[in-house]
């Protein structure tokens, strides 16, 4: 019952849908010896998770039984990726320590002397901050725990406020210096 004013491609058309034409042959079953439909899929090897082997549902199942994604590895090798799989094996770093720091790291500059130096010491593009905080506590690099501690327990005493008749810019003082301090023990800069 064909008109015949309409082409045959139209026919075509009416007579299978045209999804149904577009859906790919069924695949088989990539199990040797095996002639199922391979509907579900496997990844190849560990390496390779997103390419995958098509398999029927018993050899899917077989595949599965036997798959063992660390199979070859030593158990140091198992636990750095397991550590790695916190970051969905992407690069880290510990805070502070980033190439970008460096730059971040220092407070701005007054290039046009705004400021005329008022307020605490900044530091500048050639002076990191870690250099500003050990002069702060009078410390050179290279210092120890026990000279940070001793020196922070010296100026801490000598400015603080109680002693000073409640001062407020020995107040001032005291603050920078337990910025300096805790600064130097959070980056574990002594030696």
């Amino acid at each position: 019952m064909s008109d015949p004013s309409r082409s045959a491609a139209i026919d075509a058309h009416l007579a299978r849908p045209w999804a149904e034409r577009q859906r790919p042959p069924p695949r088989r079953c990539e199990w040797p010896g095996c002639d199922a439909e391979g509907r579900y899929r496997a990844p190849r090897s560990r390496e390779e998770l997103r390419n995958y082997r098509w398999l029927c549902l018993e050899h899917v199942r077989e595949h599965n039984r036997r798959w063992d994604y660390f199979a070859g590895m030593s158990p140091e090798e198992i636990e750095r990726h397991r550590r790695a799989d916190v970051t969905w094996h992407r690069p880290s770093w510990r805070f502070g320590v980033r190439p970008a720091d460096r730059y971040f790291a220092t407070s701005f500059v007054d290039p046009h002397g705004i400021l005329n130096g008022h307020g605490p010491r900044r530091a500048t593009r050639e002076e990191p901050r870690a250099l500003v905080m050990m002069r702060r506590l009078g410390l050179e690099p290279g210092f120890t725990l026990d000279e940070l501690k001793r020196r922070f327990k010296a100026l801490a005493k000598r400015h603080h406020p109680d002693l000073n008749g409640g001062d407020r810019a020995a107040e001032a003082r005291l603050r920078e210096i337990i910025e300096a301090y805790r600064y130097l023990l959070d980056h574990r800069l002594h030696a």
